[in-house]
């Protein structure tokens, strides 16, 4: 079990993000309440042209490899189950181009949380060969695009 992160850490605004905002302080399941608050943010984000989107989403990515980093640094340990920065960008990518709709919002989140708790290949190798910010980001960015992929396959039928 990873070791509890103190609070204070959401006074810093890197680790805040880091940490979802706090979500990443829950006991149990802090990868899914990470995800849970990746879906305000998605709806904020859903109305945007989808190049903006894109553009965002790629952004958020590449401030998580620095954000990842410097939070594993200050906790001491690599990927820390508290840290779900990667959580919120890969859900994220798992909506590009979905649907409107809640229906949507909740078969993304579902979808993602598989792939990124069950870690199918290579998104287990990749979680554990590569290391650092980009480490922690790249898992969870594959994971959102297999999670996309199903979406958009499940856009077809429904």
């Amino acid at each position: 079990m990873a070791e509890k992160i103190p609070p204070r850490l959401l006074l810093h605004p890197v680790d805040c993000l880091a940490l979802g905002f706090g979500s990443g302080l829950v006991p149990v399941g802090p990868g899914t309440a990470g995800t849970v608050v990746a879906i305000p943010l998605y709806l904020l984000l859903q109305p945007l042209d989808l190049t903006l989107y894109l553009a965002i989403v790629a952004a958020a990515f590449v401030a998580g490899v620095y954000i990842c980093a410097h939070t594993s640094r200050r906790l001491g340990v690599h990927d820390h189950s508290g840290i779900v920065w990667d959580e919120i960008v890969g859900y994220g990518v798992t909506m590009i181009a979905a649907p409107a709709g809640w229906a949507w919002v909740a078969a993304g989140f579902v979808l993602f949380r598989i792939f990124d708790i069950v870690k199918p290949w290579p998104i287990r190798w990749l979680d554990r060969h590569v290391h650092g910010g980009f480490g922690i980001m790249v898992d969870d960015l594959l994971a959102g695009l297999f999670a996309a992929a199903v979406l958009q396959v499940g856009v077809l039928f429904f």
